[in-house]
């Protein structure tokens, strides 16, 4: 259904369009600061449509009625629905309008319906998607890059470890977390790893976020960190995909007492 056209026989749920409580107008609403306009109400919309405000097969307020909600243009309106089409969240359709797309149409590996998808109330379900794509890429990725790294390479590895146990707040070492992950991936040198961590990097600060609490858990996790520096730096690729083992092994262990 990417192409606007509806499936034989399927019709989206106009009742639903219908049972869905009244948008509450915020002036100004889209007009998020370091964003264009129909970007910010792209955003807004499809938040509202990840965390289930409109199911699948919903049917949107038409532009009339998101130009009076937002106080925004019908241009902008239009390109911020094309965006959510663009994205696989939605699809239109003249004389019908856009409607909400099924969930597996959506495409998860956009940075913004990442973030959008982390902060849902399904959000515990996703980080365990996340949890699972980690186990399928991560320990490979970390014994290439054992392997593979350069010295500059390495030196990304080794600040990032260190500023996670030099951090003092939470979001400096989630951030750090963050450069550590991306930083082995690129180090592989597989060039398809690089584009797909910088689009999972939103979901690696929620996920580093929601898993990095307490103290403990924190000093236990730091040492899980650098075994998994020494081993890249020392060129050990076994013992590097064991490490890495360990540390999502520890992060699931954490997600469950959650």
């Amino acid at each position: 259904m990417r192409d606007g056209k509806l499936d034989k026989g399927k019709t989206p749920a106009k009742a639903a369009s219908a049972e869905r409580p009244a948008v509450v107008r915020r002036a100004n609403a889209a007009r998020m600061p370091g964003s264009s306009v129909h970007a910010s109400l792209a955003n807004e919309i499809g938040l509202r449509i990840v965390r289930g405000d409109y199911p699948p097969g919903t049917i949107l307020p038409n532009e009339a009625k998101w130009s009076e909600t937002f106080d925004v243009s019908r241009s902008a309106v239009r390109e911020a629905i094309k965006m959510l089409m663009a994205k696989g969240l939605l699809a239109s359709r003249p004389k019908i309008g856009s409607w909400v797309e099924p969930k597996e149409r959506w495409n998860l590996l956009d940075r913004d319906v990442l973030a959008w998808y982390a902060t849902s109330p399904d959000r515990e379900v996703f980080l365990k998607t996340v949890q699972e794509f980690r186990h399928i890429i991560e320990p490979e990725a970390t014994a290439f890059a054992a392997t593979r790294r350069t010295d500059e390479q390495m030196a990304e590895i080794s600040q990032a470890c260190r500023e996670m146990g030099e951090a003092t707040t939470l979001q400096e070492r989630t951030r750090a977390d963050t450069r550590f992950h991306l930083a082995i991936l690129r180090a592989s040198g597989n060039d398809l790893l690089v584009p797909l961590g910088v689009l999972i990097e939103s979901a690696f600060d929620h996920l580093f976020a929601y898993t990095t609490r307490e103290v403990d858990d924190l000093q236990h996790a730091q040492k899980l960190h650098e075994a998994i520096e020494k081993n890249i730096r020392l060129q050990r690729p076994d013992a590097a995909r064991n490490a890495v083992r360990k540390l999502l092994a520890n992060t699931d262990s954490v997600i469950k007492s959650r």
